[in-house]
């Protein structure tokens, strides 16, 4: 219950129109607690206060109006609008009370997710002081562990999933990653190519002194040598490095020195390995084992040396040219395909965006025969998905989980994440939507919302050529921007993958076109 001010008799309160409502409302909590009076009494009295002074500004943040709207929510059980209507006069919306009150109203009812929810507005309006409704939200966080054992993630260890309540997580906290990697490390530890030290690293090349300009240095990983070639990437706790296993140029590998170990990746890698088989498997990223050390991870994986669909793109923006609709066309049926076979295994990728597609070209020169069913020299012939260290195992969670938290990559939040809704698999259809607009614009996508059939959907800002198959990408971006709750993902990127390879095969002087390009493309790249 919230408490009104006691202290109402004070000066200060003399020249104050609210003073005497104040006043009044004490009184008929003090009635009302002592048996004298009815709630009804109180309600009445409560809503006559609000709406004498709610659209009064000098009241908009006043903790003590606050406080009497509040009062009126208790009691009230059409609470949900109570509060819409709270944030639509801005009572209070720049202070922290305001979520923290209603977020423990809703955790006292029941309503985690709501609650949860409610935390996440609060912070994301940098609502005031932000450290104490983080804090709140920390308790909360640890309160629905407790009460949820950890919130069952599901069938971990061979038990059975458990229904719980709270169905809205952010998969990306530090918290849940936390309880996360202790859950998986029983079954982790039993992977093929997982060692583990309770030491730091302590080879004779310091890890740290690796850089950019790193070239020829020898580091030692578990009985084995790697001569360092060149920096492949680098981000905020990772290098990534080229290197030759036992200075083999015939086996060269990708080493992910990460800080602090991370053996994340390697797990999600690992959920690759048993659930995705056979042709399939060749689309995303292959780890060959991780050491992890008291002060850091070393992830050894494949390493392809022709590029990234980024640079892919980079090599017509740098020329003022665009992306021919032929390549576009065939690198979106790719990744279709790839999100496809993820989402239908229960993987989201989390970072899905050109810079993690690597570029892998076929052994063998391509034909026409195979293009359609990626068989033949088609099979080797693609896209490669890599970094899987924001990867979410939906068999972790309880069934029909849905998440909540920023991916934090700047032009890659799905629609969801900007509304601050929760979102499942938008995430990698936001983030293919963004690389298919930046092959055929050369630049990052603006959505906007447009009317529809007496409702609304979000479609890109930039117009299609007149001289492209409208038909399709209007579809595709309509379709991967407009997902409803329940809609059945799978089935709808099998589609959209079938309307685009059915066009290509219907035109198979597309297909010798598209050949011609590849092999334009690889030149290119591999020269760079």
């Amino acid at each position: 219950m919230v408490i009104i001010p006691t202290d109402l008799n004070n000066s200060s309160y003399a020249n104050d129109p609210l003073c005497p409502w104040l006043l009044s409302i004490k009184k008929e909590l003090d009635d009302w607690y002592s048996g004298n009076r009815s709630g009804g009494d109180l309600d009445n009295l409560l809503s006559d206060c609000i709406s004498t002074f709610k659209n009064n500004a000098q009241y908009r943040n006043d903790l003590r109006f606050l406080k009497i709207w509040f009062l009126y929510l208790e009691g009230s059980k059409d609470y949900e609008n109570i509060f819409r209507e709270m944030e639509e006069n801005e009572i209070c919306i720049g202070h922290s009370l305001l979520y923290e009150w209603y977020a423990y109203f809703l955790e006292a009812k029941g309503k985690w997710k709501e609650a949860h929810i409610i935390y996440h507005i609060g912070i994301s309006r940098k609502a005031e002081p932000i450290e104490k409704l983080k804090w709140a939200q920390s308790l909360f966080v640890k309160r629905m562990s407790e009460r949820l054992n950890t919130f069952s993630l599901g069938k971990v260890a061979g038990g059975e999933q458990v229904e719980v309540g709270m169905k809205l997580i952010n998969p990306w906290s530090a918290f849940i990653v936390e309880e996360l990697l202790k859950k998986i490390h029983p079954r982790i530890t039993k992977y093929d190519g997982y060692h583990l030290s309770k030491k730091a690293y302590s080879g004779k090349v310091a890890l740290s002194s690796l850089k950019k300009s790193s070239r020829n240095k020898i580091i030692e990983i578990g009985g084995k040598k790697y001569q360092i070639k060149g920096c492949a990437g680098q981000g905020g706790f990772a290098q990534v490095f080229k290197a030759y296993v036992d200075s083999n140029p015939d086996d060269a590998v990708a080493l992910k020195i990460q800080r602090p170990a991370f053996p994340w990746e390697f797990y999600m890698y690992r959920q690759l390995d048993e659930r995705i088989s056979g042709k399939q498997r060749s689309s995303f990223g292959f780890a060959h084992k991780v050491h992890i050390y008291s002060d850091c991870s070393i992830l050894i994986c494949d390493y392809l040396a022709h590029g990234t669909l980024q640079d892919a793109i980079n090599s017509y923006v740098v020329t003022g040219k665009f992306m021919e609709e032929v390549l576009c066309i065939y690198y979106t049926t790719e990744m279709l395909y790839m999100l496809e076979t993820l989402h239908s295994v229960g993987i989201i990728h989390g970072d899905f965006k050109p810079d993690n597609l690597l570029i892998r070209y076929s052994k063998d020169d391509l034909s026409e025969e195979g293009f359609k069913d990626r068989t033949g020299s088609w099979l080797d012939q693609g896209l490669y998905l890599v970094d899987w260290g924001r990867g979410i195992d939906l068999q972790l969670f309880p069934k029909n989980t849905e998440f909540t938290g920023d991916c934090r990559t700047s032009g890659f939040c799905c629609i969801e994440m900007q509304e601050k809704k929760p979102w499942t698999f938008q995430t990698d259809t936001y983030g293919l939507c963004v690389a298919v607009h930046m092959m055929l614009h050369n630049t990052y996508m603006e959505v906007e919302r447009k009317a529809s059939d007496g409702g609304y959907i979000y479609l890109p800002k930039s117009s299609f050529k007149r001289y492209w198959n409208v038909e399709l990408w209007k579809a595709l971006f309509t379709k991967l921007l407009n997902v409803k709750p329940g809609n059945n993902d799978i089935e709808l990127l099998r589609s959209l993958r079938k309307s685009f390879l059915d066009y290509m095969h219907d035109n198979p002087l597309l297909i010798k076109k598209l050949k011609g390009l590849l092999v334009k493309q690889r030149g290119t790249l591999c020269s760079a």
